[in-house]
């Protein structure tokens, strides 16, 4: 349905409208907010760094996948961790838990985490800018693992949580697993893997350890995979 009136695209989105893509008025123009409502429109005014969409009309398009995937990622460097949200996003992850572990090599102080997670915000953004998405995955303040865990644990809805924790001395696959009846939750560790109190604690939290393939990747890498093999079996692939 249409809508009166006009609307002035944030400071990022104006930015990259007017600087990236060098829109001019008139142009269609696509916009979205994050929670599923997707709208057209035309750029009716480009003043400075402000730029109007106008003739705006809602649509109804689905781009989620019917799998709810929570990815508990390790911190790692910022480009791997940039590289691990962006790549998840595409892949269509639901929420992204940071996971501070022993063997984390960034370090955040309260500070430097809200930063962090202004940044990991605008990344989403740009991926879901790219791929079409029109909700944004639910990234949420880095935890401690130890502390995580217990959260998870203590869910009333624990039991039907398909919690999944990737350690190369696994002999079991994904492929091995039933279909998760709810949430599925994929536990990866950092550069240097999870600690032996980590993965010890973890499955006794309820998780499987599973492996992907016989060979070890690298943290994103793990994400990348894991998140493509579970939309594989049963997400929308």
């Amino acid at each position: 349905m249409p809508f009166s009136g006009s609307f002035d695209l944030p400071p990022d989105a104006a930015h990259h409208a007017s600087r990236v893509l060098r829109l001019r008025v008139g142009d269609t123009v696509e916009i979205f907010d994050g929670i599923g409502n997707e709208c057209h429109g035309l750029i009716a005014d480009l003043s400075g760094k402000r730029v109007t969409v106008a003739n705006i009309i809602a649509t109804d398009i689905r781009r989620e996948s019917p799998l709810h995937v929570v990815l508990a990622q390790a911190l790692s460097s910022s480009e791997k961790m940039d590289w691990v949200i962006q790549k998840t996003t595409e892949l269509g992850v639901t929420e992204i838990q940071p996971l501070a572990t022993d063997h984390s090599v960034a370090k955040l102080s309260a500070e430097r985490t809200a930063k962090r997670l202004e940044h990991w915000q605008q990344v989403a953004i740009s991926a879901c800018e790219q791929c079409g998405r029109n909700v944004l995955p639910k990234i949420h303040a880095p935890l401690d693992i130890m502390v995580w865990l217990q959260q998870i644990k203590a869910m009333p809805d624990a039991k039907n949580i398909a919690k999944y924790i990737l350690l190369p001395e696994s002999a079991a696959s994904l492929h091995d697993q039933a279909e998760p009846q709810g949430k599925a939750v994929l536990l990866i560790g950092a550069e240097g893997g999870f600690s032996q109190a980590e993965s010890t604690t973890a499955l006794h939290c309820g998780f499987t350890s599973i492996r992907l393939g016989a060979r070890v990747m690298r943290t994103e890498t793990a994400a990348i995979a894991g998140l493509a093999a579970l939309q594989t079996l049963w997400g929308d692939f």
